[in-house]
């Protein structure tokens, strides 16, 4: 069986989905025409909490679906807590972590400009207040990221991670996130950027990234 790579689509309580993000752009096409397997599931809609997700992608993780060998995962932006929280508390099943376009989570102008959009699209104020929390990225601690890179011996070395930055950044993703991402994890990689693949500038980039994520799955 193929390598497998599951990717996490951004968004926050949105329209974004598994279509706009992946498959649309080309990159599900071109990661199955590089050898992998590829899985790019919807997340839950209008989730209570990051718990919710959490379960559900672990049940897909637990199903077999994705084969028996430890996945890589992509998470991008927001999906980035996603995947954080994911290998974090399945790690047998990751073996391999990608952040990209990490959504910044301690901007308090831009989680207020969020808390607003979620307010006007329906969110409660606790929900909404749950999901903004954290520290470098939202509903994650700066303890849990430096655990991902710990050394546990010959028998389990630390997980390998790649950081990849929006480029150009802007203010929901912005460069310094990606670096306190790599001071936290110092045996993180940063890989090269490209605009997020919902902006109309991505299209010129689409294969860089496809190789990018190709390499970093082990299929480059």
């Amino acid at each position: 069986m193929a390598a497998s790579v599951l990717l996490v689509h951004g968004g926050l309580w949105d329209g974004t989905d598994a279509e706009m993000f992946w498959h649309g752009p080309g990159i599900v096409a071109g990661l199955e025409k590089a050898g992998l397997t590829v899985v790019a599931p919807d997340r839950v809609r209008r989730a209570v909490g990051w718990g919710q997700e959490i379960a559900e992608f672990g049940g897909l993780l637990t199903s077999g679906v994705l084969g028996a060998e430890p996945v890589t995962l992509v998470g991008a932006s927001n999906a980035c807590t996603v995947a954080v929280r994911l290998a974090v508390e399945y790690p047998e099943a990751i073996g391999r972590l990608l952040l990209a376009w990490p959504a910044t989570g301690d901007d308090p102008e831009v989680s207020a400009r969020a808390r607003r959009g979620l307010l006007e699209r329906g969110a409660s104020g606790a929900v909404a207040d749950g999901l903004l929390a954290g520290e470098t990225l939202r509903g994650v601690t700066d303890a849990q990221l430096v655990s991902l890179g710990e050394y546990r011996g010959p028998w389990r070395p630390g997980l390998p991670v790649g950081v990849l930055p929006s480029v150009p950044e802007n203010p929901s993703h912005q460069r310094r996130t990606v670096d306190a991402l790599l001071r936290l994890m110092p045996s993180a990689v940063e890989l090269p950027g490209s605009p997020e693949p919902p902006r109309p500038d991505f299209g010129p980039h689409r294969d860089r990234l496809v190789a990018t994520l190709a390499a970093f799955a082990g299929r480059g």
